[in-house]
């Protein structure tokens, strides 16, 4: 029997975000280069006539889901809590032209890499668990989900 494995790919955007209400430099728009680690747990498939044997999940189909969900919505977008007064802002941003991603929560990277989590997981095959996910802000700051922490 094959012990359950686990692989990571990374991705890399660029997003821009404000924190309505903060004290400090996070209140005005700003970018980052978010880079996003996510860690899937499985076992390996054993079919030989599998054109995925030995995978635990194609890195390729792993790279279309995160795509989809995460990296192309996200990328070169900024995100802004419209439950606050930000809706204006994102409102007006949107009418000029921008690409703007409304949330209902504080665009912190803990709160994001939530989001990030439950649509990530949502999306996977039932054989696989996402076990963990790193979404780094900045090179020396970054938050993660862990499953079992759920």
């Amino acid at each position: 029997m094959i012990n359950s494995i686990r692989i990571t790919k990374e991705f890399k955007f660029e997003t821009g975000h404000a924190l309505f209400g903060h004290d400090g430099l996070c209140k005005n728009i700003h970018g980052h280069s978010y880079k996003l680690s996510i860690t899937l747990k499985g076992k390996p498939i054993e079919d030989p006539s599998s054109v995925k044997f030995g995978m635990v999940m194609d890195f390729s189909d792993l790279k279309a889901i995160v795509n989809k969900l995460i990296v192309k919505p996200y990328d070169h977008a900024t995100v802004l809590n419209v439950n606050s007064p930000h809706k204006e802002l994102a409102d007006s941003m949107e009418q000029a032209g921008h690409k703007i991603i409304r949330v209902n929560y504080q665009p912190t990277s803990e709160m994001m890499v939530i989001n990030f989590a439950e649509k990530i997981a949502a999306a996977l095959p039932s054989n696989l668990e996402l076990h963990h996910l790193s979404l780094r802000e900045t090179e020396t700051c970054y938050a993660e989900w862990y499953a079992s922490d759920q």
